[in-house]
C-alpha cells in the first residue's frame, strides 16, 4: 500500500497522529518520497558574564579568519562556523543589564514590572513574551511531520535553584518561565522513566481529566480559561507518554556513571553527562529544540579544576587592566568553548538515523551569552557563535554588523526552520526583517 503522504495515511487509516514519530521512518510503509524529509535541529548554549573581547573576536571579517584563544577549541570545525559580531539586544525597560541580557535573550522582549531589584536599575519581574525556541517548538508541534515526543528539551549544568530572571532565559510564553534541568538524573528519568512510572502517571492524568470535567459547569469564564490550559497540559503529557511507550529507540539509551554529585566541583562531569543524554534525546527524535544553560546570569562558578578559586562573576568586574583577571577570564570562556566543542563533534560523530550524514549536517548550535563585556554591562556585541548545517545558512565566515537588534537574528532562525514569522518579541526591533547576510 502506497500513501502520498504521512497525511494522508493518518487519515485514512485513522490513526492518532501522536504515532507518527515512531512510523515516519518505516520503509514498508511506502513513503518514498516523505522518506527523505530532513531534520532540522536547533540548539542553544547559553554561558554567562560577558566574554574578553581581545581573545575572543576574529579581527577579519569573511572566510579567511582567524581564531582567537577563546575559540581555538573549535578549530577542527572552522569551516563550519559563523562569528556573528555587531548584534545588540536593544530592549531597555525595566530591570539591570544582567536581567534584560538573561531574560529577553531569547524573547527579544521587556520585562514586566515585578519587585525583583537588581543594581541601581529599577526592579522587573519575567520577561513578558515567550522565547524563540519554545516559538519554534510550537510550529514543529504544530504539523504531524515535524511532532516529536517532547518539543524541546531544556538541560542546565549548575543552575541555581532560586527562581528569577538571572536564572531563565526560556519561557513559554509572558510571565511563564522554564526552569532548565541541571541534575543529570533527573533529566534521564524525565527521558527515559521507567514503565511503571509511566503507567502510574497515566492513572493520575485519568483521574485529574475527570475531575476537571467535573467542575468546568461550575467555575466562572474566567476560571475556565485557567481550567482549558490545565487541560492542554493534561493532554500533551498523555501524548507525550503514548509515543514514549510506542517510540523504538535509534540510539541505544546512554549508560551513566552513578553518584556524580550535582555541585560547583562536578561541573565538568554533569556537563558531559547533559551533553550525551541530548544528543541522544535529539537522535532518537525526541525532540529537535533544545537549550544548554551553564550557571546564570551573574553565576559566580569557582572553576578550581581551572586553577581558577575566584568566582566568575566577581572576576567579570574586574578593569581591562587588571591582566590577571583577563586571563583567568579567558581560560573560563575557553573552557566553555570546550563544552560547545565537545557537543559539536559529538553531533559530528553521530551519524544521521534514517537519514544521510551526521547529526552535525541536520543541527545549528547557537552559543551565546547575555552580556557583550562583563565589566561594562554592554548589551551591544552579544557573542554569537553559530555551528553546524542544521538551517542552510553559508558557514565559514566571520561577520560584522553595527548595532543590529538581535531580533532580527531570532526571526532569522525561525525563517531557516520553516516558520516565516513576521516579527518576534519587540515589533520595533524588527522592521528591517531577517539578516540576509547568513545566506
Amino acid at each position: 500500500m502506497k500513501f502520498q503522504s504521512r497525511r494522508a495515511f493518518l487519515k485514512e487509516l485513522g490513526l492518532s497522529t501522536a504515532v507518527l514519530p515512531l512510523v515516519m521512518h518505516l520503509p514498508s510503509l511506502g513513503f518514498a518520497a516523505d522518506a527523505k524529509i530532513r531534520k532540522q535541529r536547533l540548539i542553544v548554549m547559553f554561558s554567562p558574564n560577558g566574554i574578553v573581547p581581545k581573545t575572543f573576536w576574529p579581527d577579519e571579517v569573511g572566510d579567511k579568519f582567524e581564531l582567537k584563544e577563546i575559540m581555538q577549541p573549535l578549530k577542527p570545525y572552522q569551516d563550519q562556523m559563523l562569528v556573528i559580531k555587531g548584534i545588540a539586544d536593544r530592549v531597555r525597560g525595566d530591570g539591570d543589564s544582567h536581567m534584560r541580557g538573561m531574560s529577553c535573550l531569547l524573547t527579544g522582549i521587556e520585562l514586566l514590572p515585578g519587585n525583583i531589584q537588581g543594581g541601581s536599575h529599577t526592579p522587573a519581574g519575567w520577561a513578558s513574551g515567550n522565547s524563540i525556541d519554545q516559538e519554534i517548538k510550537r510550529f514543529l508541534q504544530s504539523q504531524p511531520e515535524t511532532r516529536t515526543r517532547f518539543g524541546s528539551l531544556e538541560f542546565g549544568v549548575n543552575v541555581p535553584h532560586r527562581a528569577d530572571p538571572w536564572t531563565r532565559m526560556v519561557y513559554a510564553g509572558s510571565n511563564k518561565p522554564i526552569a532548565p534541568i541541571d541534575d543529570p538524573y533527573q533529566m534521564f528519568e524525565k527521558i527515559y522513566g521507567q514503565m511503571k512510572d509511566r503507567k502510574s502517571l497515566a492513572s493520575i492524568l485519568d483521574d485529574v481529566r475527570e475531575d476537571l470535567k467535573k467542575v468546568s459547569t461550575k467555575l466562572s469564564s474566567e476560571d475556565r480559561l485557567l481550567l482549558e490550559e490545565h487541560e492542554s497540559y493534561v493532554r500533551q503529557m498523555e501524548q507525550e507518554l503514548k509515543v514514549s511507550q510506542e517510540q523504538k529507540l535509534s540510539v541505544e539509551v546512554p549508560i551513566q556513571d552513578v553518584g556524580i554529585k550535582n555541585d560547583n566541583d562536578h561541573m565538568p562531569v554533569t556537563s558531559k553527562m547533559q551533553i550525551d543524554l541530548m544528543v541522544n534525546a535529539l537522535a532518537n527524535d525526541m525532540a529537535r529544540v533544545a537549550t544548554l544553560q551553564y550557571t546564570n546570569s551573574v553565576g559566580q562558578a569557582r572553576m578550581k579544576w581551572l586553577g581558577i578559586d575566584d568566582g566568575h562573576h566577581g572576576l567579570s568586574h574586574k578593569p581591562d587592566n587588571d591582566q590577571d583577571a583577563q586571563d583567568k577570564l579567558t581560560k573560563i570562556n575557553t573552557w566553555f568553548c570546550e563544552q560547545l566543542a565537545y557537543l559539536v563533534g559529538k553531533l559530528d560523530k553521530t551519524p544521521e538515523p534514517n537519514g544521510e550524514g551526521t547529526m552535525l549536517d541536520n543541527t545549528l548550535v547557537v552559543w551565546t551569552n547575555e552580556l557583550g563585556k562583563g565589566n561594562s554591562h554592554t548589551l551591544n556585541d552579544v557573542p554569537l557563535v553559530l555551528v553546524g548545517n542544521g538551517l542552510n545558512f553559508k558557514m565559514g565566515r566571520s561577520l560584522q554588523f553595527k548595532e543590529v537588534a538581535h531580533n532580527r537574528l531570532l526571526m532569522s532562525l525561525a525563517h531557516a526552520m520553516g516558520y516565516h514569522v513576521k516579527t518576534f518579541g519587540n515589533p520595533n526591533f524588527c522592521g528591517d526583517g531577517i539578516l540576509s547576510e547568513l545566506t
